[in-house]
């Protein structure tokens, strides 16, 4: 026998494992694997997604966590041909090895095409392209919203349709309309219009239009997701789909109510040329008129026909007429008649009225009617005590209700006074704090005029000059020789006359009136420097003077 290799390393199942992961993911970091989808059952409970990926003699178990999931524009779909990017690595708990993807894409335009046709096959069979859940659009919508990309060519293409056809209010949507998050975008901003309440402080459109410009497949790919047609399916305003150019289709398109081949022909669609429409209304306003004016000579003409066949108002009469002669001739002797049968029948009645019949005849009634009114005192006493016990059982509920009352309001008020008083000492409080701050408001506003003001620069040692309106004087120029004036110092003014002399040099002797102001010299070394001469400022540029 072979004696046993003892130079050989001993390797435990888990340093093994790990060091096969690590050869696996070094030489394997970011790998592109192109292969048919298979064994995928959805999404798991945890947001991952397991299935694999084979060929004709291969295949290869195949893991997309879930936030690669949800950025993918492309997601898995049993069968489906595509090329996946991920890296390679190896799950220890059945010694296997697995690719970890990060993006996935269609393996060529063909599976693309393939994949299109199954999910519109698989979203006609849930009648979401039914012709019969499609709406009429409004003949005149007061308000169109647009959902498109705002920096695009097609929402200028539509205003600009509008402003020519129908100017009417528009509002956008800005969304993507290709890339990653571009449906989920799309069918947010379907379901937010469909979801303004009417008559709210943003208006409810009559009518949408989702647009785009043209492109490929690929760019047009997020019109063929399934919650973007699910969307324009569910939606309660009238829908236009106008995606790309007249040859391109895309399943929104199916959903809508109307697709449109262009986003111009989206416009024209959504409204009525203005000018066609006022032509169009007053040419049926014209042919009302020409109808009713035929109309009412219609019945013109019948009218005066069926007047001509009427009969004359004396042959109507005439036998009306007849009938009342013949009345009243035989009038008088009708009542001559009555008479004598009304004077008949009140003699045989008279026989019969003697005194002692009506005598019994009113002591009758007159029983009668006592005995009516011994019913009624008895009526009156016993309604009369009914009432009284009523009057009783009734006083004492509402003098209780009353005296609960009287407590709940006494309760009442006493809180109310109590309020009043908290409240009082609350307002006693903050008035107390507002004075206060408004006096230390007052008090910084007092500090800052003191700084602001010109008095301050006066108690320096300045001079202000003014003219004899009393206004300041800021330049030398400004001042002739001979025009008077008045320095104002700190402790009053002093009246003073200009002299003859350039503005900027010194006054000599008696040059400023007969009372000069004394100014004190000083010696060489305490003399101020002479101050730099101050810049010209805009008056319309900065702040002013001081005076």
């Amino acid at each position: 026998m072979d004696e046993p290799r003892l130079n050989i390393p001993e390797w435990s199942v888990s340093e093994l494992s790990a060091a096969l992961k690590r050869t696996v993911e070094d030489a394997y970091g970011q790998v592109r694997v192109r292969g048919e989808i298979s064994g995928f059952r959805g999404v798991h409970s945890s947001g991952h997604a397991y299935f694999c990926l084979k060929d004709e003699s291969a295949r290869l178990d195949a893991v997309v966590w879930r936030t690669a999931y949800g950025r993918m524009r492309i997601k898995p779909e049993e069968g489906l041909e595509v090329i996946a990017t991920g890296r390679l690595t190896t799950y220890p708990g059945r010694s296997t090895y697995q690719i970890v993807i990060d993006s996935l894409e269609p393996a060529g335009l063909g599976a693309l095409m393939a994949l299109l046709e199954q999910r519109k096959q698989a979203l006609a069979a849930e009648g979401l392209f039914d012709p019969a859940r499609k709406q009429l659009l409004p003949a005149l919508p007061g308000v169109i919203g647009v959902v498109t990309s705002p920096t695009g060519a097609v929402i200028r293409d539509i205003l600009h349709r509008l402003a020519d056809r129908f100017p009417r209010p528009v509002l956008v949507w800005p969304v993507r309309v290709q890339g990653e998050g571009a449906a989920e975008e799309i069918a947010a901003a379907i379901r937010g219009f469909n979801a303004l309440a009417p008559g709210g402080p943003i208006p409810r459109p009559d009518l949408l239009i989702v647009a785009r410009g043209g492109g490929s497949i690929e760019d047009l790919w997020a019109f063929n997701e399934e919650i973007v047609v699910r969307a324009a399916a569910d939606s309660g305003i009238a829908l236009i789909a106008a995606v790309g150019h007249e040859t391109d289709v895309t399943l929104i398109d199916f959903a809508a109510d109307v697709r449109a081949p262009t986003p111009t022909a989206a416009a024209e669609m959504a409204v009525p040329v203005r000018a066609e429409l006022l032509e169009r209304v007053a040419g049926l306003g014209r042919r009302g008129l020409a109808c009713w004016l035929r109309s009412q000579e219609h019945r013109r003409v019948a009218l005066r026909s069926a007047a001509r066949a009427l009969p004359s108002a004396d042959g109507l009469l005439a036998t009306a007429r007849q009938k009342l002669d013949g009345a009243a001739g035989r009038l008088p002797r009708a009542l001559l008649a009555g008479t004598h049968r009304h004077r008949g029948d009140f003699s045989r009645v008279a026989g019969r009225l003697t005194p002692l019949v009506l005598r019994n005849r009113l002591e009758r009634e007159g029983e009668r009617v006592r005995g009516l009114g011994e019913r009624a005192a008895r009526c009156l006493r016993v309604g009369t005590e009914r009432r009284r016990d009523r009057f009783t059982a009734v006083s004492g509920r509402l003098g209780a209700a009353l005296r609960a009352a009287l407590a709940a309001q006494r309760l009442g008020i006493a809180r109310d006074r109590e309020r009043v008083a908290a409240l009082g000492a609350r307002a006693a409080r903050a008035s107390h704090h507002l004075v206060a701050e408004r006096r230390a408001r007052l008090a910084r506003a007092g500090q800052l005029l003191a700084a602001l003001s010109y008095t301050g620069v006066l108690a320096r040692g300045f001079a202000l000059v003014r003219g004899p309106d009393d206004r300041p004087l800021r330049s030398a120029a400004a001042v002739p020789p001979g025009l008077r004036l008045s320095l104002e110092f700190a402790d009053g003014r002093v009246a003073a006359v200009a002299g003859e002399g350039s503005g900027a040099a010194p006054p000599g002797p008696g040059a400023v009136g007969t009372a000069p102001a004394r100014v004190p010299t000083m010696p060489p070394a305490e003399r101020p420097k002479p101050a730099r001469a101050a810049r010209r400022r805009d008056p319309e540029s900065g702040q002013g003077s001081l005076f």
